[in-house]
């Protein structure tokens, strides 16, 4: 099982999140940012399964609609973790939401 790691920008990232969450007096935010969490487990068993970008970095999908991210990461399979690096709301990555 491999480990993963946040790196410190995720948490602005949430932070943003949260912010864009109450904004929009959206019920309990904080459940939103535990579903970002528990989709991002997914990796422990399956590092690959985010589709490849720029260079040696994933990008691994969760959700859809108003609740759709997109998280940032890379594997390093020499040391079995995955690194976090961003996540995004998927229209702020600048996907279309149908």
């Amino acid at each position: 099982m491999s480990h993963i790691e946040l790196a410190p920008e995720v948490g602005d990232d949430f932070d943003r999140i949260l912010e864009h969450l109450a904004l929009y007096q959206v019920e309990n935010p904080a459940l939103r940012i535990r579903e970002i969490i528990e989709a991002l487990n997914v990796l422990e068993h399956n590092p690959m399964i985010g589709r490849p970008v720029n260079h040696d970095k994933r990008e691994l999908v969760i959700g859809r609609h108003s609740r759709g991210y997109v998280a940032l990461y890379r594997y390093i399979a020499e040391v079995d973790t995955i690194f976090v690096l961003a996540v995004r709301s998927q229209q702020e990555a600048g996907y279309v939401v149908l």
